[in-house]
């Protein structure tokens, strides 16, 4: 499911659109445009590693809001897949960016269960 990059919007609680905007060849570099609610930003593939990883930088937000990314990894364990998804926030140096971060971190926290929750839906796991 990870691997269709532009059909998040199926299974992500919150998304209610996503869509390829350019494919590569190489798939890094590769974006699609989400849409949750009024927000819509641009995800661009940095890292593609099948089975195991796929990672991505948000892009279309605020500058102050600083570098984003997510990275899931995935690993089989028995009959199952663990599945982990790490996010990043990079506001800069400082006590008002480490506060600004963490904040932001703690949203990006709450979207990251939401996304992991709905892919367990949508593969019929128990989260």
């Amino acid at each position: 499911m990870l691997a269709d990059f532009g059909a998040i919007s199926a299974w992500a609680d919150g998304v209610d659109h996503s869509c390829v905007l350019n494919a590569r060849p190489d798939v890094l570099g590769t974006t699609r445009r989400i849409q949750m609610g009024r927000n819509t930003v641009v995800e661009r593939i940095t890292e593609f590693s099948p089975p195991d990883a796929l990672a991505y930088a948000i892009e279309g937000l605020p500058r102050r809001m600083g570098a984003l990314s997510n990275r899931w990894t995935l690993q089989a364990v028995g009959d199952g897949t663990h599945v982990t998804l790490t996010s990043s926030v990079d506001i800069g140096s400082g006590p008002v960016a480490a506060l600004a971060e963490r904040v932001i971190a703690r949203v990006m926290a709450k979207q990251s269960d939401a996304m992991l929750n709905g892919l367990a839906r949508a593969m019929g796991e128990a989260t």
